[in-house]
């Protein structure tokens, strides 16, 4: 009988100091922001997994916001350091001096005893430090071809376009009450480039990086959702039918020269973007350059992996309920999706501007592929171009503007550094 009665009370204290109890008290006492984070981390699953929106990122950022909002998880503790007077710690037996750190404090010796934090919390100091965004850069420009840019070097113009929007926002962002810093940071969402928001957003507005990594990786997911209606309300279907001219074939010493030139002068103008362009511009020289095939696959398989798990689980584990729902999120998402708009848009009237000037010779949907999600932007191009005329081809037209525009959003996120003085 005893031992019933201790197996009973056993399983009460369990359930009296499990996560189960501390979810239901939570919500009963009005706590229901981590319970409505743990809704929308099962829908952006739901959306990665059965429709397929940008899951290399979107699964571990939904996957981290579900371990952040589960209660006493403890996953994003920061580390603790206690210090125990010397005597009471050998009184109270606490363990081995000899294990511990000893500190003298105004006279009186401590025993400085040390809880780790959580898991997540490791993880997301390569966000906070800024390793993880130029790493990311590493494997992206180990797997893009910047042929189609370098045979057609007016997309320049048309990824330079696509940069307007998050400008424009910024200005945007002041008017509604955001600090100089905070607005650059949710500018730069308009880029639709998820590391070079998370890496600005670090250096100029890290208490904002939950809500902008989430604004700017969701609206890269919805790329083929978002840009369709933009892109037909701008443009008539005549232009959308024109048939761009094959691009004429690039020379491995072209592309080789490509990155080391691109690095030099960005580099020496804008020194801010040295650690996203270097790391683009060497990523793709290892490509290119054919002389360290091994690495350069490891930059664009094992790296990229790796460092896509740890990114997208440590900035999905920013997004804790209390502090996450609020009305400055709500403005943020709101004004990131104006900035991705208004991206789209400029590229796509730059692009008609160059239909105009070249009489009609290029097809304006290539402009709305100015935007840094590559390659689903260009794939968007080419799928609005073929729905107006079977025959169209832009894919490797719309890849032009697309990969400048990932060196467009690092040289726009360098001039917003150097504006804010970071």
């Amino acid at each position: 009988m005893e031992l019933l009665t201790n197996f009973w009370n056993t399983l009460v204290q369990i359930l009296a100091d499990s996560g189960y109890n501390s979810l239901i008290g939570q919500f009963l006492g009005g706590g229901w922001k981590n319970f409505l984070m743990l809704v929308v981390s099962c829908v952006l699953l739901y959306l990665a997994i059965k429709r397929e929106f940008e899951p290399l990122l979107l699964l571990p950022i939904a996957f981290g916001m579900l371990l952040a909002n589960l209660p006493l998880a403890g996953l994003m503790a920061q580390p603790k350091i206690d210090l125990i007077p010397y005597e009471d710690f050998i009184a109270q037996n606490m363990g081995n001096v000899a294990d511990y750190s000893t500190v003298v404090q105004n006279g009186i010796t401590y025993v400085q005893k040390v809880t780790n934090g959580g898991l997540l919390q490791y993880l997301y100091q390569g966000v906070k430090l800024g390793i993880y965004p130029p790493l990311i850069f590493l494997g992206i420009g180990a797997m893009t071809d910047f042929g189609p840019l370098i045979a057609n070097p007016k997309s320049f113009i048309l990824g330079a376009a696509a940069q307007i929007g998050i400008f424009v926002t910024l200005i945007g962002a002041i008017l509604l009450g955001f600090d100089e810093a905070q607005a650059a940071a949710i500018g730069i969402i308009g880029g639709a480039d998820g590391p070079t928001a998370i890496y600005v957003t670090t250096k100029l507005a890290p208490e904002l990086l939950g809500s902008i990594a989430v604004a700017a990786y969701s609206y890269m997911a919805l790329v083929p959702i978002i840009q369709p209606p933009i892109m037909r309300l701008l443009t008539t279907k005549k232009e959308r039918s024109v048939e761009m001219q094959q691009l004429r074939s690039v020379s491995k010493r072209e592309k080789i020269l490509f990155p080391i030139i691109v690095a030099i002068v960005v580099i020496l103008l804008l020194p801010e973007t040295a650690p996203l362009i270097g790391m683009l511009m060497l990523g793709n020289l290892m490509r290119e350059s054919g002389v360290v095939d091994r690495i350069s696959k490891t930059a664009q398989n094992e790296l990229m992996n790796i460092v896509t798990i740890f990114l997208g689980l440590s900035v999905g584990a920013t997004t804790d309920g209390t502090k996450f729902l609020n009305l400055q999120t709500v403005k943020i998402i709101a004004l990131g999706l104006f900035a991705f708009c208004l991206g789209t848009a400029f590229g796509v009237i730059f692009g008609k501007i160059m239909y105009v000037a070249t009489k009609g010779k290029v097809n304006p949907l290539i402009g709305s592929a100015g935007v840094s999600a590559v390659p689903m932007a260009a794939r968007v191009s080419q799928k609005v171009g073929q729905e107006a005329n079977p025959a169209n081809f832009l894919l490797m037209h719309a890849m032009g503007p697309n990969v400048s525009g990932v060196i467009g959003s690092a040289i726009a996120a360098g001039v917003l550094l150097k504006m804010c003085g970071a």
